[in-house]
C-alpha cells in the first residue's frame, strides 16, 4: 500500500480569506429576535441570494439578543445589518433589505448608477 505524503502546513496569512472558496459569498445577518424587520431582512436576503448568487452563498444569522458580544467584532450599530465577509472587502447594508437596488449596490452585485 502506497503512503501519501502529508500536505505541507498552510501559512497563517493564507488561512483567512485566501483559503476560502472564492466563489462562495459569506454573509452574516445581525438581528435582534424575531421582529418584523428582522424576519423581513432574512426573507429578502434569502430571495436576493437565490436570484443573484444561486448556490454560491452561506448565510449566518446572529441574534444579538442571544449573543450581544458578537456585535463588537463587526462594529454593528443598527439592526438588522447585513455584513458581507467574503469576498473581500467587507461590506455592510443596514435595514430590512427591501430596497433591492440599494442592497445589490451595497453588496457590489450591481454597479451604482
Amino acid at each position: 500500500m502506497k503512503r501519501k505524503d502529508p500536505k505541507p502546513p498552510v501559512p497563517l496569512d493564507e488561512l483567512d480569506a485566501g483559503s476560502a472558496d472564492p466563489e462562495v459569498w459569506a454573509l452574516r445577518l445581525y438581528v435582534a429576535g424575531k421582529t418584523p424587520k428582522s424576519t423581513a431582512a432574512f426573507k429578502n436576503l434569502e430571495r436576493l441570494c437565490k436570484e443573484h448568487l444561486a448556490g454560491k452563498y452561506e448565510i449566518e444569522i446572529v441574534d444579538l439578543l442571544v449573543q450581544p458580544q458578537l456585535a463588537k467584532n463587526d462594529q454593528i450599530v443598527a439592526i438588522p445589518t447585513l455584513v458581507r465577509k467574503l469576498p473581500q472587502p467587507i461590506r455592510k447594508v443596514i435595514g430590512d433589505l427591501s430596497d433591492e437596488e440599494r442592497t445589490l449596490v451595497g453588496l457590489q452585485l450591481r454597479p451604482a448608477k
